[in-house]
């Protein structure tokens, strides 16, 4: 009786005992895939530095090109700095930099092993 043996080991009756480490029919293992494939998307597409990045770019060219425009009225009121340049350098280099982390590192979804643990304590 130590060793456990049961013949409902084998079977995907509800409450019976299953190994957690990998899923007990074909409907979990699509499942899996499934939350796999959804999570993936979503980590990409919810990615803030995809939104960051973005906005710094876009705001970045447009203050660029207000300063590459500017008047000498403009520059006068400044001091002669052309801080719309400068600033759209700024914010274009910082924006292109959270694009650029985004591709180098991009976020990884959780691994199956989890979504498996997720799924069996559900049941």
């Amino acid at each position: 009786m130590s060793d456990h043996s049961n013949p409902r080991d084998d079977d995907n009756t509800p409450g019976a005992p299953h190994d957690a480490r990998k899923p007990a029919n074909l409907d979990d293992i699509e499942a899996v895939e499934r939350l796999e494939r959804e999570s993936a998307t979503a980590s990409r597409l919810f990615d803030v530095r995809l939104i960051i990045g973005g906005l710094f770019t876009v705001y970045g060219i447009i203050v660029t090109i207000t300063g590459i425009t500017a008047s000498d009225a403009d520059l006068a009121k400044a001091q002669d700095i052309n801080i719309n340049l400068w600033t759209g350098l700024g914010m274009l280099v910082l924006g292109l930099l959270f694009l650029a982390w985004m591709l180098w590192r991009p976020q990884t979804p959780p691994p199956v092993e989890e979504i498996v643990e997720d799924l069996n304590r559900e049941e």
